[in-house]
């Protein structure tokens, strides 16, 4: 039988399917129980993510189709998921998938994390073409944690992973 973080990690997310739930940093713990169970804890990308059902019923059938009969998935809230959990591969996979990756996320104090609605920090580099002569055309994109972009050079639309 596989082991269960194996299964757990390789369960895709369902707004970036390129990504695993490893790649995103969101699998915090897998814990294989006596009775052959399966306690796995997962952080949200932000407090009240839509996917967060989604997941959970991924994650449950991953590990019952893996043969473990009894799972459990639990939510951790602190420390608060930030970008920088992203895996260098998952960068890359988002990178290669058009989408630009996030840079490193702004240092925050302890506490809620505040909601910012200022222009942006950074320019991301345009996937396609590498430039980072890029403009922001919306702050919100097809989920919550993505901006719609395009570059200059290339013309090319283009989504990127806010930093968090």
């Amino acid at each position: 039988m596989v082991s269960a973080r194996e299964v757990a990690k390789a369960v895709p997310d369902p707004e970036l399917p390129m990504l695993s739930l490893a790649d995103l940093g969101i699998l915090r713990d897998v814990e294989e129980t006596e009775g052959g169970g399966v306690i796995v804890t997962i952080t949200p990308t932000y407090s009240g993510c839509p996917a967060m059902d989604a997941i959970r019923a991924d994650l449950s059938a991953a590990l019952r189709a893996a043969g473990y009969a009894e799972v459990e998935v639990r939510t951790r809230l602190a420390p608060a998921w930030t970008t920088d959990w992203i895996s260098e591969e998952g960068r890359r996979k988002l990178a290669g998938a058009g989408i630009a990756p996030p840079g490193p996320a702004p240092a925050r104090r302890p506490g809620p994390v505040p909601l910012t609605l200022g222009p942006p920090r950074r320019r991301p580099g345009c996937p396609l073409c590498g430039s980072h002569d890029t403009e922001e055309l919306s702050r919100f994109g097809a989920t919550a944690c993505k901006a719609l972009w395009r570059c200059r050079t290339c013309r090319e639309p283009f989504e990127h992973v806010k930093e968090l």
